[in-house]
């Protein structure tokens, strides 16, 4: 046999204990390196390829929520339009900008990716409308929230292996799906060290599905006609955002200078982000994971002036978009259809499938329902209350 080829070690392919060593000679000090989680509730071997938060990101990927975010509305109904924004391509564009940011500020790519992808797998179907209704109708019965009902989907209500409940991911995973906005009250954070703050790689992805669901939805009110252009040029950011245009790509107009402009929004949120947060990190001398739960103000943020320009966005928006008739009657379907298949299984929770029928002794007869209802697609949630609808008729 011929020699060992130069540079080529006895192995020939890069194991977990390779990926983890690449982890502490490339992150940044403040970084969230595998090696060092807080482990899992349930006691597992190390996988022999992957670290344990890219262990964590494919679970969730092979997760039936996730491929349900396909169907679920971003904010117009899945039907309304084949290249309109669904849960799922949202989702898709949060991870991909919260990567690119973690890549630039030396953070862990594959935790911050494992948080992106999971981060909207507890919203109900019909978007946010779906959400405030579950919210309402559960308020005697312990509230209903999307961060927490993703986490309590991960944790208990995906039934894939045999030794325990849910998929049995990493404290930091669970812990970033969850801490969002302080104060961190209530039961729901008694096993994630509420006096402490949430990591970088969380941090990021809570901003960057700001940054995603800002552009995209301008650009979705944009190509729908229910925002005029007129209108958007009268917004500050977007004044920045033309002069760039006219550098960049002069003469260009219509539907493709729109585009470009949603382009331009993102590089410039993400820029201003990278930038404002290196100078947080710095003025906090933040040097290790430890520092970043210690503090007590956000370290990923946007600087004050991109911070104003942003809020004027997302005020347009609300005010234009969200609240748009078009979008306001979907709202109303949405109300009347949840209200509707909550109050029909609450009366007979036999008419859910068995698996959930089984469930209502250990969590709750309302508590199941909502589950149920907040793991269905839009086109589900139609379907099941027509089917309850004409049941009711030929009763």
């Amino acid at each position: 046999m011929g020699a060992e080829p130069e540079g080529r070690g006895m192995r020939e392919f890069v194991e977990r204990e390779d990926v983890e060593a690449r982890e502490r000679a490339t992150l940044a000090s403040f970084a969230m390196a595998a090696a060092d989680s807080r482990g899992r509730r349930h006691p597992e071997p190390p996988d022999r390829w992957r670290t344990d938060f890219q262990r964590d990101r494919d679970r969730i990927i092979h997760t039936n929520a996730f491929r349900r975010l396909e169907s679920k509305t971003q904010v117009f109904v899945s039907r309304t339009g084949d290249h309109y924004r669904t849960r799922l391509t949202h989702t898709i564009e949060v991870a991909q900008i919260s990567r690119s940011i973690a890549r630039i500020l030396g953070l862990n790519e594959d935790l911050t990716e494992a948080v992106a992808l999971a981060h909207d797998l507890g919203h109900a179907p019909f978007g946010h409308s779906g959400g405030d209704v579950l919210e309402r109708v559960m308020r005697d019965h312990g509230g209903f929230e999307h961060n927490q009902q993703a986490l309590r989907l991960l944790d208990s209500l995906e039934e894939r292996y045999p030794g325990f409940p849910g998929l049995n991911l990493t404290y930091e995973v669970r812990e970033s799906i969850l801490k969002h906005h302080r104060p961190f009250r209530g039961e729901a954070y008694a096993d994630y060290h509420p006096e402490e703050g949430p990591l970088l790689e969380a941090q990021i992805v809570d901003v960057c599905d700001g940054i995603a669901y800002n552009s995209h939805d301008l650009d979705d009110g944009l190509k729908a006609g229910l925002l005029r252009r007129e209108d958007v040029e009268r917004l500050s950011i977007w004044s920045r955002i033309e002069e760039r245009l006219d550098r960049r790509f002069p003469g260009v107009t219509g539907r493709m200078r729109e585009k470009k402009g949603v382009a331009e929004l993102i590089n410039m949120m993400v820029a201003d982000l990278v930038t404002e947060t290196r100078r947080r990190i710095t003025e906090g001398n933040i040097t290790r994971p430890e520092d970043c739960r210690a503090t007590v103000e956000p370290l990923v943020g946007f600087s004050e002036d991109l911070r104003r320009a942003e809020h004027e966005l997302r005020g347009f928006l609300y005010e234009r978009f969200y609240t748009h008739p078009e979008v306001q009657r979907m709202r109303r379907r949405a109300r009347i259809i949840i209200e509707g298949l909550f109050g029909a299984f609450v009366a007979m929770p036999s008419r859910m499938p068995e698996t959930f029928v089984k469930r209502i002794e250990r969590a709750g007869l309302e508590r199941t329902v909502a589950d149920y209802i907040a793991g269905m697609t839009d086109s589900y949630a139609q379907a099941e209350y027509e089917r309850l609808l004409a049941a009711a008729e030929e009763g």
